[in-house]
């Protein structure tokens, strides 16, 4: 079954016809070429601490990987420990999370969702903080439960858990970034509140 659509994803427009013109005049740039583009965003959920003795129960992968297929319309990929730890009782090649990359018109289509159903359904929201930028301008944040998609119906699901997300962004600068998704619609939280 496929999920493609011919519909332009509505953010993406927003983004070549809007957004792109502000960042090049905000910032002073050239020319499109040089304005910050999102690449891609990539969804992990780990699943380290639901480990039984290094082994992982069927119904917690289930429930992960059906959350994740559900809110990305792609498959995880399981990934697994690169090393052994100790201290938090790891095996290396033990299972370590699920995660999947999104790009082009599914990732423009999962972050009006995440902007417009998911980030509202959040209990006392009060804005997303805006310090987890890195150096390169790549956003990371954190859903503390799967309830907040309104595709996940929590009565036929086993366990709750959450995820993080991360926007990977080419050609980008910390600020550069949070002006994006600012204009995007990203709710950060005002520097006035905080």
């Amino acid at each position: 079954m496929s999920t493609t659509t011919t519909e332009k994803p509505r953010l993406k427009t927003r983004f070549d016809e809007e957004v792109q013109a502000k960042v090049l005049k905000e910032f002073g740039l050239g020319n499109t070429h040089e304005s910050p583009k999102l690449a891609k965003m990539v969804i992990n959920c780990g699943i380290g601490r639901f480990l039984d003795n290094q082994k992982l129960k069927p119904e917690i992968r289930d429930t992960v990987v059906s959350t994740l297929t559900t809110i990305s319309g792609q498959k995880p990929v399981m990934l697994f420990a690169k090393k052994s730890v100790a201290n938090f009782h790891v095996r290396e090649g033990a299972p370590s999370g699920f995660m999947v990359t999104l790009r082009g018109d599914r990732m423009w289509h999962f972050l009006d969702r995440l902007l417009n159903l998911a980030i509202p359904r959040i209990k006392d929201f009060r804005g997303l903080k805006d310090t987890s930028f890195d150096k390169a301008g790549n956003y990371s944040m954190g859903l503390t439960e799967q309830a907040v998609w309104p595709e996940i119906n929590m009565a036929e699901v086993n366990f709750t858990h959450g995820m993080n997300i991360n926007f990977t962004f080419e050609n980008s600068t910390p600020e550069q970034s949070r002006f994006v998704l600012a204009e995007l619609g990203m709710p950060f939280v005002k520097k006035d509140e905080e």
